[in-house]
């Protein structure tokens, strides 16, 4: 219960230093606080991966983006990812550089929630991103017993675009580039993702990065609050990201629900609701409450022939 208050506390009260807050407000050891803070991190790391990380959604649109935080001894990059249609987080990855092997790992998350449908894929002008979403987004052609490395399918409607800003003497200067994919292809999933008419752009996952920095306070630009430790930005990173998919409803996610020929009311919606991941609005004790279940049983790998016990094993549970 303790614990649940001090989530309600660092999540809900954007701005603040909340391990000091609380050790000043409660009485706790510092450590006490920094341990409640790791395991309930770890917790909806778990979560997050059983709910998102194992769904397969057609995304339509996804965008990219990094935030560069500041830790003890340095700074490190954070990549993430949002679903345009349902602003679902679909997860991040931190790293000390922002290199390929970041943009990699972000981009195998992506491909491992997206369906093989027509997908946009909106991102700045980082050049690893192109060379990563194409590597990723390929799937192996079975060989049907031939012997040696299978065949990589390429995922056919994979669309590439990148917004390229630049700050020149005459003013701000915006690039659209289409690296790859069909005008007319773009247009439309922009449009069916969006719902607004508009360009192509990153608002979404800007508007995401806001949100992360209003409420986790080693990433603002301008603060001497500094991460001492790695995990611990990665705790709260999948603190703020779960309670962003399933406690938060989002004003652009309402529907209008009509009860009479002249009266309607508004029935809000979280990312994970807009998604069809659940039926309503978590509160933060149910989400620190969720019981994760195990991963799935795999029968080990053992020389000659499987005895009758394992092969009723294998029958029972795979």
């Amino acid at each position: 219960m303790m614990a649940t208050r001090l989530i309600n506390l660092t999540v809900i009260c954007p701005k603040c230093s909340p391990l000091q807050a609380i050790v000043k407000a409660f009485g706790f050891d510092e450590r006490t606080v920094k341990k409640w803070w790791q395991r309930s991190g770890v917790h909806c790391e778990s979560a997050h991966d059983h709910l998102i990380g194992q769904s397969q959604l057609d995304l339509q649109q996804a965008q990219a983006d990094e935030i560069k935080a500041k830790v003890q001894g340095g700074s490190v990059w954070i990549a993430m990812a949002i679903m345009v249609p349902t602003r679902l987080w679909l997860g991040g990855v931190i790293g000390v550089r922002r290199n390929k092997r970041l943009i990699r790992q972000l981009a195998g998350r992506i491909r491992a929630i997206a369906l093989c449908r027509p997908l946009l894929l909106a991102v700045d002008g980082l050049p690893s991103y192109v060379q990563a979403f194409q590597q990723a987004f390929r799937s192996p052609v079975p060989r049907l017993g031939q012997v040696g490395r299978p065949q990589l399918f390429v995922w056919p409607d994979i669309a590439i675009v990148q917004v390229v800003k630049q700050r020149m003497a005459e003013g701000f200067y915006i690039e659209r580039r289409i690296v790859q994919g069909c005008p007319r292809q773009i247009e439309r999933l922009r449009q069916a993702s969006q719902k607004a008419a508009g360009v192509i752009n990153t608002a979404y996952i800007e508007r995401l990065n806001a949100t992360f920095r209003l409420r986790l306070s080693w990433l603002t630009r301008r603060t001497r609050t500094l991460a001492q430790q790695p995990q611990t930005l990665t705790a709260g990173m999948y603190i703020v990201g779960c309670f962003y998919n399933l406690c938060d409803v989002h004003h652009s996610l309402r529907l209008r629900l009509w009860v009479g020929r002249h009266r309607y009311r508004w029935v809000q919606r979280t990312p994970a609701m807009a998604a069809a991941l659940t039926d309503h609005p978590w509160t933060v004790d149910e989400l620190l409450t969720f019981r994760v279940p195990p991963p799935r049983w795999t029968p080990p790998k053992r020389r000659g022939r499987p005895s009758k016990e394992l092969l009723a094993l294998v029958e029972r549970w795979c």
